[in-house]
């Protein structure tokens, strides 16, 4: 068997990704090769997500490389990855699910979102949109780049404290730093979080797609995510788009919650769904639905609107 090689953006945690799943293949005897491809997301840091374009900017060169065959299998936060992924490829496998909270990071450990004069540094749309609707008091100043960079510019006194992805910040070993870890029933995560996805050109011979799906797979949190992104999907939202969607599965029984904030942080729509686990994406959908009929059309239109007067 030729050795698989796992394409990956450069940063720290995207190669802590890679060489986590290389590890899992390893120990199916599996050879691996890891190889690093910049991509449009980590060249232009001065801009912010939502205005460069929310379609693969942090996978369209990887793609590329997938669709030469330079790489068999790309490697991604599943959060990272756009609601439909363009013809041609597809996600294989989702490695189990770490911890999928928001997380407040800082140095000072007494800080509390009640506080007034608080500054926040969070690049993420929904993260903002859900803090001025929950604590319209807090500040927040768009901060971009990997994990240490972020970190760095909080240390300079950019803002106070970080909005992050647990799994992120305990996967770089920055755990003493973490504040708190922000509940889920105000801070339903992105789509996807706390995973990582491996996608590969639809072309990969079946025996590597085979070998990937057993050793790197994890069932439960694979119709998690394929649940959730059936609700991204039905939704077209982007990194950009402040949709959230966490599914649970329990005994045959898998339940979805998920909405959408407008960018003002006024409006919140928020439902929930349940099916039996097979029927995970029905559910993801028809979650979607619900939200675009109480309401979600006319903020989508909206956010869209808005984001677009920024090309």
């Amino acid at each position: 068997m030729e050795k698989i090689r796992i394409g990956t953006r450069g940063s720290k945690l995207a190669l802590w990704q890679a060489e986590h799943v290389a590890e899992l293949l390893s120990k199916g005897g599996v050879e691996t090769e890891i190889i690093t491809i910049e991509t449009t997301g980590d060249k232009i840091l001065d801009v912010s997500i939502a205005k460069i374009g929310s379609k693969g900017v942090f996978t369209e060169e990887i793609e590329e490389e997938l669709k030469n065959g330079n790489i068999d299998i790309a490697v991604h936060s599943a959060k990272d990855m756009q609601s439909e992924l363009p013809e041609g490829f597809e996600l294989i496998a989702f490695t189990e699910r770490e911890v999928v909270n928001d997380a407040l990071v800082g140095l000072d450990m007494t800080i509390s979102l009640d506080r007034e004069d608080l500054v926040i540094g969070t690049s993420s749309t929904r993260r903002v949109a859900l803090l001025k609707y929950f604590y319209p008091h807090i500040k927040t100043v768009s901060v971009r780049g990997n994990l240490q960079t972020r970190i760095q510019k909080m240390k300079d006194g950019a803002c106070d404290a970080l909005l992050l992805a647990y799994a992120g910040v305990h996967r770089m070993g920055y755990d003493d730093m973490i504040i708190s870890k922000l509940p889920l029933d105000k801070f339903i995560p992105a789509v996807g979080q706390g995973s990582i996805a491996i996608e590969s050109s639809s072309s990969l011979s079946a025996e590597k797609k085979e070998l990937i799906r057993k050793y790197v797979n994890h069932d439960v949190s694979e119709k998690r995510l394929r649940c959730e992104r059936a609700f991204l999907r039905k939704l077209q939202g982007g990194c950009s788009i402040p949709v959230f969607a966490l599914s649970d599965i329990h005994d045959e029984t898998i339940t979805v919650k998920g909405g959408i904030v407008d960018l003002e942080g006024t409006k919140i729509i928020r439902k929930r769904m349940m099916h039996k686990i097979e029927d995970g994406e029905l559910a993801g959908q028809e979650l979607a639905e619900e939200v675009l009929a109480a309401g979600g059309e006319e903020i989508l239109f909206d956010i869209k609107e808005k984001l677009n007067q920024h090309d």
